[in-house]
């Protein structure tokens, strides 16, 4: 099974809430959990299509957002993944102009952001943030990786 769930980690406070994360004193992250089969995607492939969306040498910022709470971070879940991560990032080092600031940490405690954040840009795509920068994101991931998309 193959789930995406967007969640609040690497910080101090327990679950937090959204309010508190956009204050950017939790320390924590937004950031998506995926769960995967690596039969159907590899880890790799998913740290190719995350280098290929965003920019990971803006120190903590997504687009016009700005806070530790955007910084660019992966979460590995095991030593394989960590393993995987760093040759990727030094492969994406040869790739962009600006040092590669994302960070690489051991998955924690993670908390399930709220419900309405869960699928946010299927359910709000003529929202200003998401009819601006995410679609074009999504646009740009279609384009690139056809042949990931299921039909």
């Amino acid at each position: 099974m193959q789930t995406v769930e967007w969640v609040y980690t690497g910080g101090e406070i327990a679950h937090p809430n959204y309010e508190q994360i956009c204050e950017g004193t939790t320390g924590h992250a937004e950031v998506v959990q995926l769960t995967f089969d690596p039969a159907v995607i590899t880890f790799r492939e998913i740290l190719e299509v995350f280098f290929t969306i965003h920019d990971p040498t803006t120190l903590n910022r997504q687009g016009n957002d700005v806070g530790t709470q955007y910084r660019s971070v992966i979460y590995y879940h095991s030593p394989e993944q960590e393993d995987v991560a760093k040759h990727v990032i030094a492969e994406m080092a040869n790739v962009w102009d600006a040092p590669i600031v994302t960070e690489l940490s051991p998955i924690g405690t993670y908390y399930k952001a709220e419900d309405y954040h869960q699928n946010f840009f299927r359910q709000n795509p003529m929202q200003g943030y998401c009819a601006f920068v995410v679609a074009p994101k999504v646009s740009k991931f279609r384009q690139t990786f056809a042949d990931k998309v299921r039909k």
